[in-house]
């Protein structure tokens, strides 16, 4: 039986995909001092699977092309937890890392050949504390939560990217470090956190694989997210631990939630309401993803 975790031919939704999303990405106007600063965003990044969600792989397409075209992207994603603050490596066409396992050969061998970072590097340096220096790393490549999700966005990997390491699980201290990253998006780049709105692994069931059931602790704590954001609730949500519900089965490590507060650091009015831009569910995860309003 074909299903998202055991396809027909593996990633050919997303091949399909390509077909109508790479003359459209060609066509996209690119981001001119004009526009003002792009949002910034959190965004539920999935995994391989994603290449084989068709309405998924639009939906992120669609945001990508909602904005003018950044001039590059840096993005803070769950799988890169390291201190000090640390970038990848700047190089044209930097590795990929398969941070995932079980899954065909075939998103092995997925590529996403950026180019060179080096300008876009200095200034995330640049805007960094001298007491807290950024450690540039000379091969670390992409995790999964950065090459996945902009394969979507922007398929012709034609954009400078950098990965930037989270050095804390903190709201407080993550939100000081979207602060500092603020005026990038003044000039065309594209901040993203990129976690997963709901990601309790461990207590996947086989009913939420394949048949779509959505545990109440996932809708639960999609809610109360929503609400939160709608409101512009900065206090409320750096207190998940506490005050969400569907706690702990939603989030029993934090990696994939806390990059949320790099983006609303990062935005103009962090305590603003943010825009929801995908909604839904993954294997019974709420995928919500959201930008800040300008």
């Amino acid at each position: 039986m074909s299903s998202l975790f055991n396809p027909a031919v593996p990633a050919g939704a997303y091949d399909e995909f390509l077909i109508e999303a790479l003359p459209r990405a060609r066509a996209q106007r690119g981001w001119t001092p004009a526009d003002g600063p792009l949002p910034a965003l959190y965004l539920s990044h999935g995994a391989p699977p994603l290449f084989d969600d068709g309405p998924w792989l639009r939906e992120l397409f669609e945001w990508a092309q909602s904005m003018p075209r950044p001039t590059a992207i840096l993005i803070v994603s769950a799988h890169w937890e390291s201190a000090p603050l640390s970038l990848s490596a700047t190089g044209a066409g930097t590795p990929l890392v398969y941070d995932f396992g079980g899954f065909h050969p075939r998103y092995y061998t997925m590529e996403y050949a950026t180019p060179d970072a080096s300008a876009l590097a200095q200034r995330v340096a640049a805007v960094m504390p001298d007491a807290h220096p950024v450690h540039q790393h000379p091969r670390r490549g992409l995790d999964h939560g950065a090459w996945v999700p902009l394969m979507a966005m922007y398929p012709l990997a034609d954009l400078p990217v950098l990965q930037l390491s989270m050095p804390t699980q903190d709201p407080a201290g993550l939100l000081r470090i979207g602060a500092r990253l603020r005026e990038l998006r003044s000039e065309g780049v594209l901040v993203i956190g990129s976690g997963f709105m709901v990601h309790g692994l461990p207590f996947v069931t086989r009913e939420m694989l394949f048949s779509g059931a959505i545990p109440t602790w996932s809708s639960d704590f999609d809610h109360w997210a929503a609400e939160a954001l709608a409101r512009g609730d900065v206090d409320e949500l750096a207190a998940y631990r506490h005050r969400a519900p569907g706690m702990p089965f939603a989030h029993p490590t934090p990696d994939h939630f806390t990059p949320l507060f790099v983006t609303l650091g990062a935005a103009d009015e962090p305590d603003a309401p943010a825009r929801t831009a995908i909604e839904g569910y993954m294997m019974g995860f709420s995928k919500r993803s959201f930008q800040t309003l300008p």
